[in-house]
């Protein structure tokens, strides 16, 4: 599966950081902006497929920048801003951003605004199956397909899949997929994660897919 590259735009490190563990966390690849006195040469380079931006940057502020990559490029770009004035806004909009969101942000509507973006813009790329071995795993229709056997999924269980699937031949481990699957390991009880890695197994062994996930002792899981 292609991932979708996301290049950040943010100057405060923290910031930056959480952005990309977030985005890492949900199947992107990201690129923070390190020097932002070359920021329009890195989009032309890396071509990400969409852009998240903050208006106070160190020289060119966000408006600047967003005017100059629409000299070159329709790449979509979402304002990501502690300015939160009605005037931000529209000047976010008139300058051809997509999108405008202020800090602190709801992670759960940014990652809803960026998916839908790239699925307006990229819709010919949208890929809505993962292939690992002879199991298929349908993300639209939450479904695994087993030599032409099919299992339903739960939101959870798909998602557990599909981190699995991303990382297929790595270890993954369990301190990293809760924090994937639930955002904070603080609030999580250890043991959901046990229970739907055995419901999973349950289900793929019930259309013959047998010890598809395994267990590394104090480790994690691979497939």
């Amino acid at each position: 599966m292609k991932l979708s590259k996301i290049m950040i735009i943010e100057d405060d490190p923290v910031i930056q950081g959480e952005l990309q563990t977030l985005l890492n966390g949900n199947g992107y690849t990201t690129l923070g902006v390190r020097n932002f006195s070359t920021v329009t040469e890195q989009i032309q380079d890396e071509k990400p497929h969409l852009i998240l931006l903050d208006i106070k940057l160190p020289g060119e502020n966000g408006f600047a920048l967003c005017s100059k990559i629409r000299t070159f490029s329709e790449v979509p770009i979402i304002f990501v801003t502690s300015c939160n004035t009605d005037m931000d806004e529209l000047n976010s909009i008139m300058l051809g951003g997509d999108a405008f969101i202020t800090k602190p942000y709801n992670t759960a509507i940014l990652l809803a605004k960026i998916a839908s973006l790239l699925k307006k813009t990229y819709p010919a790329q949208q890929q809505e199956k993962i292939v690992y071995g002879d199991a298929v795993l349908h993300l639209e229709s939450s479904s695994l397909d087993y030599n032409g056997r099919s299992v339903e999924l739960t939101k959870n269980e798909l998602k557990i899949l599909y981190y699995l699937f991303k990382n297929g031949g790595k270890i993954c481990s369990r301190g990293d997929m809760i924090e994937y699957l639930w955002d904070n390991q603080l609030y999580v009880d250890d043991n959901a994660l046990s229970v739907n890695i055995n419901r999973i197994r349950e289900k793929l062994a019930g259309i013959g897919l047998t010890d598809f996930i395994k267990t590394k002792h104090r480790q994690g899981y691979t497939i």
